[in-house]
């Protein structure tokens, strides 16, 4: 793979197959989930696209009712994360309202992606 196309797909929000029919809850996400959607996002301590991941996904869950944003240190979850398949941080998950995933991200979303994902997951 080129670097170049590997940061074309970077922040894209995409549909993942290893996904499929997966269910996370509250117990592993260590938050409530939110009543029509939840944004996951794996985040490191000193990872700049995190922090810009992290506002993006804030605004989201403050302007769409019922979605929430919960955020995870993947370095003290490694065992979610190896279970997740996460490879990098930023990595964002956006759950339906019963914990299945819809999609998976890697790298810094755009809002209209992360928007446009929650249109199929509520």
């Amino acid at each position: 793979m080129v670097k170049g196309d590997r940061r074309r797909r970077d922040g894209r929000v995409r549909v993942r197959g290893r996904d499929d029919g997966r269910r996370l809850g509250a117990a592993e996400l260590g938050g409530e989930l939110g009543e029509r959607a939840t944004l996951v996002q794996f985040s490191s301590a000193f990872c700049a696209p995190c922090r810009a991941t992290r506002r993006v996904l804030g605004e989201v869950a403050g302007m769409v009712p019922g979605v929430t944003h919960v955020e995870i240190d993947a370095e003290a979850r490694l065992d979610l994360v190896r279970d997740l398949e996460i490879l990098k941080t930023p990595t964002v998950l956006v759950l339906d309202a019963a914990g299945r995933v819809v999609r998976r991200a890697t790298g810094q979303p755009r809002r209209a992606d992360v928007i446009a994902a929650l249109g199929e997951a509520v």
